[in-house]
């Protein structure tokens, strides 16, 4: 048995893994020794999906044959659209969204996990039908049939057309797509080692992956982007920024989009989403959370940069989201979009040597207390 209890499993290495590193003091990220500064100016999310999943850059050849495999795999039975209907409209998309993954597993047959053609189909319907899943919850819920997929647009693109029906702007697929880039995966966070928990046991990876999605759902992982929004927006004005954060710190208050448990320096993907942020308002013209977001940076930066607490990836990804009309509710599920990527990259890479995860447990109660009958209680 364990002889130190440690909260949280903090700092306690659960794997080995050649798929991401992080320096939280120097603030790199890198997806299988790639910088994420040159996935994110270079690279396509399929591009960065395959590097993930299968430990390469792609060739030309490959890269279009696992392009043309998820467009070929965006549809989703006709029984998901069901589902999604029958469940209640005002449901949180993430709820509805682990829902319908774990639905997916009743389709294919992907129950044995030695298979390795079956693991490379499941991954490839996962990344193609996620955002397909997203984005008919966000029409039905508002009255409308889906949008069915296109074939002819990349990945981000065909998503931004299946939430509005609109020829997607190229700007906007550019930032989605970085977007989907940044968050495809971040070593061993929550939600991944929750898909790996489940994965342990050679549950199949829809189950897997519905997992993840669950533990993402949490405002203490995927969520902060919401609650980002909702701060900003409740701070109303550059003016009532200090104020404002100044009565956070002082009652030792979470401040969202602040602060990471890995990086003491500013997360590295905070700055290229700043980027694009500017890039979109000097189009689409500026967004007062902006400027809003960019007081509370300073005020942060102010008080709490020296214990090395600065704004994080869910600072700024959530104002980008916001400026391109994707819903508040939505944010977390285009985390997941994105995300499934590096599960599913994990999940083949522990399949190779699998251990069941079975940790122990420090017990505190009480010992050899006597049965008391039921008339003396």
């Amino acid at each position: 048995m364990a002889d130190a209890y440690v909260p949280g499993l903090e700092g306690v290495p659960v794997t080995e893994s050649k798929i991401s590193f992080i320096d939280g003091k120097k603030g790199i990220l890198e997806y299988r020794g790639v910088p994420i500064q040159v996935l994110a100016e270079k690279s396509t999310f399929e591009e960065t999906a395959y590097l993930l999943l299968w430990g390469k850059f792609p060739a030309r050849g490959e890269l279009e044959q696992f392009d043309q495999e998820l467009r070929s795999h965006r549809r989703v039975k006709y029984g998901i659209l069901d589902l999604i209907k029958c469940l209640p409209n005002t449901s949180h998309p993430m709820d509805i969204l682990q829902a319908c993954v774990a639905a997916l597993g009743t389709y294919y047959s992907a129950r044995d996990v030695a298979d390795k053609e079956e693991n490379h189909r499941s991954v490839i319907r996962l990344i193609a039908k996620l955002p397909t899943i997203v984005a008919a919850f966000e029409r039905i819920r508002r009255g409308d049939e889906p949008v069915r997929p296109r074939d002819d647009l990349s990945h981000s693109a065909n998503f931004l057309w299946m939430l509005t029906e609109r020829e997607p702007d190229p700007l906007a697929v550019r930032i989605m797509d970085v977007c989907l880039v940044l968050h495809a995966e971040h070593t061993m966070n929550a939600s991944t080692f929750g898909g790996l928990v489940t994965a342990s046991t050679l549950a199949n990876p829809y189950s897997v992956a519905s997992s993840a999605v669950g533990v993402l759902s949490g405002p203490l992982h995927g969520g902060a982007n919401e609650e980002v929004v909702i701060m900003l927006r409740e701070i109303g004005s550059v003016e009532k920024v200090r104020p404002y954060i100044e009565e956070l710190i002082r009652a030792k208050t979470r401040i969202m989009g602040v602060g990471h448990r890995v990086y003491k320096v500013k997360d590295p993907r905070a700055p290229i989403l700043q980027r694009l942020a500017e890039q979109l308002f000097s189009q689409k013209g500026e967004s007062p959370l902006y400027r809003i977001a960019s007081e509370v940076e300073r005020v942060v930066v102010e008080h709490l940069g020296a214990k090395g607490i600065y704004p994080n990836v869910d600072f700024y990804s959530g104002i980008v989201y916001d400026k391109l009309g994707i819903p508040l509710d939505q944010f977390t599920p285009i985390f997941a979009i994105s995300r499934v990527a590096g599960w599913m990259a994990h999940w083949l890479e522990q399949m190779e040597r699998n251990r069941l995860f079975r940790p122990e447990e420090i017990y505190t109660g009480e010992h050899d207390l006597p049965y008391i009958p039921l008339e003396r209680r």
